[in-house]
């Protein structure tokens, strides 16, 4: 008998081989692929071949696995049309380096058995009333937003949801932006509920990964704290999806395979008709926009958690404040900061910058130090003492031959973390200072440092945002905005959202115990509006004006925007083969063909970059018709296309 069986592989379509074995669609088998063999799974249509007549080969066997869900494939089917990849790339997401886990490892799973201990926090008022909103539609498919002011306690509301999903035998996911946060809320997770949830993303042990893996298929895992790649495991009774921080762009994949892990969550929750959880302070412009149509539903929680207050915020003119040479702290910062400090209140420097300096340049000749592989500049991280490309991972050191004379006289421009870090040392001797970014924190030992923060022991924090991201710091009072002008500069479509969610959030890590606290803004700026409105109490205000914006200017949500990107190695024949594919495609899709024109980040890993962009209606129409012609276009040796729909970020 023939079966189709999609290989975890760059093509769209399952092969067909032959098997005297009575298959069943999502079952996972073994078969022969060239000179190797593969895993695959039986998949849901035979292809057309009639035209083709070859010999069809046989399927070595099926595998000792329970059957991927017929919901599952349609999810990956729908996921492989919506994102305009090859079937088989969608499948290779779900397996685990483009296998399974045959091995029976029960003894392995006692740790995550779910024994719910019973738990004495008391809801507020509040809390139940959202929680109740929550569980209106607990057996099928409805999108619900639960949007609270930060440190509202939001997660207590949404724990309870999985608490009740867990009981009726269903297993739950709780999707999170950063793999850096897992760690605290796994703690945080197993003292509400006294057992282990599987822990997934892409830092954790191949053998650990076939563990959860194999529970998650058998389903004696329950409960799954995740990244974005957690989205596609092969749960069997998957009940309830819960997204935290969903504004967060770190939900977008935009490397290989690209998608956007929200909304991809969302498609997967209707496919296997369960609800989902939107959970934020300040939602994104889609998911506002949704809330607005009545397409999803909302609960607030309008006070924080035991009515601890917002903190206050103040603004330090630099105008008034010089900065004396090479210094970046006012000394009205570092007497604000030391009435503080006396307060046994904790402290954060905010810049969004790693490394000590982003920009470093000769004296002399004046020559930069530049990428050789990107078109941008290297970054000088002090600790490791080298510089350091944050796109592609090349290093250098810092010694250099001068053209002029000898070696090169380097001048730091601009700061980054440990730059701040080393004048908060000077300005505030013997106090503990701490580096919070992706540098310091996604180490084996950050799990110490976080509870040496959680304790106080840390008395000044030096953070970029991932500081931002949903961590619980009881003494943390006192935020320093180093450089607000900073983040106010580019020209981000998404520009001024991302910096609403952000201080919204930053400012949300202070104050959380009751005491009172203070965010201060420094700036050069006479025009305070962007503070204002980014610490304004009801972020609405600023969406719905955004909103205007969006819909006036025909831009997300109320366009789609799919990317096309070029990619080689010759600049000239790059931009030759952007005009021609354009040329190609331009009367043959359904939408607007924009360009090319050069990426910002013009050359990255040593390959210079074209974009075109295509605006149209929000329909899948727009992808069906550019995966209908791209096959049918041949691109001149060397160059490639990727493709990122809904896209984040322009660089």
């Amino acid at each position: 008998m023939k079966y189709p069986i999609l290989l975890p592989n760059i093509f769209n379509h399952p092969f067909t081989y032959e098997s005297d074995l009575n298959l069943k669609i999502g079952e996972y088998v073994s078969v022969p692929f060239g000179k190797n063999k593969l895993t695959g799974v039986v998949w849901d249509k035979l292809e057309d071949n009639e035209q083709k007549k070859f010999k069809l080969k046989k399927v070595f066997k099926k595998l000792q696995v329970k059957p991927l869900k017929k919901t599952t494939i349609n999810f990956l089917n729908w996921f492989s049309e919506y994102n305009i990849i090859p079937k088989g790339m969608a499948l290779k997401l779900m397996l685990l380096s483009n296998n399974v886990i045959e091995n029976d490892l029960k003894k392995n799973l006692k740790v995550f058995e779910s024994n719910i201990k019973n738990n004495s926090t008391k809801l507020s008022e509040d809390q139940k009333k959202c929680l109740e909103e929550m569980s209106m539609a607990n057996n099928k498919f409805r999108v619900h937003v639960l949007q609270g002011t930060t440190g509202s306690g939001k997660t207590l509301v949404y724990f309870e949801a999985i608490k009740s999903i867990i009981e009726r035998g269903s297993q739950g996911l709780i999707l999170l932006p950063e793999i850096g946060l897992t760690g605290q809320f796994e703690q945080k997770f197993f003292e509400y509920f006294g057992f282990n949830p599987g822990v997934w993303h892409s830092g954790i042990s191949k053998k650990k990964k076939e563990i959860i893996w194999s529970g998650i298929t058998s389903g004696d895992i329950q409960v799954i704290i995740g990244a974005r790649s957690s989205l596609f495991l092969p749960f069997t009774k998957l009940g309830m999806i819960i997204v935290d921080e969903e504004h967060d762009q770190s939900f977008k994949q935009d490397e290989g395979v690209t998608y956007n892990a929200r909304d991809m969550a969302i498609a997967r929750a209707s496919f296997e008709n369960i609800p989902i959880n939107l959970v934020t302070a300040v939602p994104s412009i889609e998911t506002f926009e949704n809330i607005k149509k009545g397409k999803y539903s909302v609960s607030r929680l309008n006070q924080r958690y035991k009515n601890a207050s917002l903190p206050n915020y103040e603004i330090i003119n630099l105008n008034n404040f010089k900065l004396e040479k090479q210094s970046w702290l006012s000394n009205e910062i570092v007497r604000k900061v030391n009435l503080h400090l006396e307060k046994k209140d904790q402290v954060l420097f905010f810049l969004n910058r790693r490394g000590f300096s982003p920009h470093v340049l000769c004296n002399k000749c004046y020559k930069s130090f530049s990428c050789p592989n990107c078109s941008i500049n290297l970054v000088y991280h002090k600790k490791r003492d080298n510089l350091l490309c944050h796109y592609c991972g090349y290093k250098s050191f810092l010694k250099r031959d001068c053209s002029k004379d000898g070696n090169c006289e380097f001048i730091f421009s601009g700061p980054g973390v440990e730059r701040i870090s080393d004048e908060v040392k000077k300005k505030f001797p013997g106090k503990k200072v701490e580096i919070f970014s992706s540098d310091t924190m996604n180490k084996k030992h950050s799990m110490d440092k976080l509870n040496k923060i959680i304790k106080n022991e840390t008395n000044i924090l030096v953070g970029t945002q991932l500081i931002s991201k949903g961590f619980h710091f009881p003494s943390l009072n006192c935020i320093v905005v180093v450089d607000i002008d900073l983040s106010s500069q580019g020209h981000d479509l998404r520009g001024a959202e991302k910096n609403l969610q952000l201080y919204h959030q930053l400012s949300g890590r202070a104050g959380r115990t009751g005491k009172p606290a203070t965010v201060y803004f420094q700036t050069y700026n006479h025009d305070t509006k962007m503070i204002d409105d980014i610490t304004n109490k009801n972020p609405d205000i600023f969406l719905e004006r955004e909103l205007e914006v969006r819909k006036k200017n025909k831009l997300p949500p109320f366009q789609r925007f799919i990317s096309l990107i070029l990619t080689g190695e010759n600049e000239n024949k790059l931009e030759t083969e952007a005009l021609r594919f354009k040329n190609f495609i331009e009367s043959k899709i359904e939408g607007r063909v924009l360009g090319p024109v050069n990426a910002p980040i013009f050359r990255l890993r040593r390959k210079f970059r074209v974009r075109l962009l295509i605006r149209g209606i929000k329909s899948m129409k727009v992808q069906n018709s550019i995966a209908k012609i791209i096959p049918k276009y041949k691109f001149a040796a060397g160059i490639k296309l990727s493709v990122d729909v809904d896209p984040i970020n322009f660089n």
